[in-house]
């Protein structure tokens, strides 16, 4: 175990908390998005009514949020990625 292995689990261990951390809030809100779309859409069905099939706020509020944490979960992949490393390098 040399100072390159002890290194690279710092590193990749910051990198996992990191994007643990950017990645979970707007995880959360884009799962409350959907659970909100999907209860309009439900009323909407129960109503009768046609449901336009347009971009909404919510609709982009949601792709932005999606993103946000994809790009938070690869932070933190990174951080997996370099642990294995770490633990490879000899």
């Amino acid at each position: 175990m040399g100072p390159l292995n002890l290194l690279l689990w710092g590193v990749g261990v910051a990198l996992v908390i990191v994007g643990y951390t950017r990645a979970r809030g707007p995880w959360q809100r884009y799962q409350q998005l959907k659970e909100q779309d999907a209860n309009v859409a439900r009323y909407e069905a129960w109503r009768g009514g046609l449901r336009d099939d347009g971009q909404t706020g919510a609709s982009v509020a949601m792709q932005v949020l999606r993103r946000q944490a994809q790009r938070a979960g690869l932070i933190a992949v990174v951080g997996v990625v370099l642990i294995f490393v770490g633990f490879l390098l000899r």
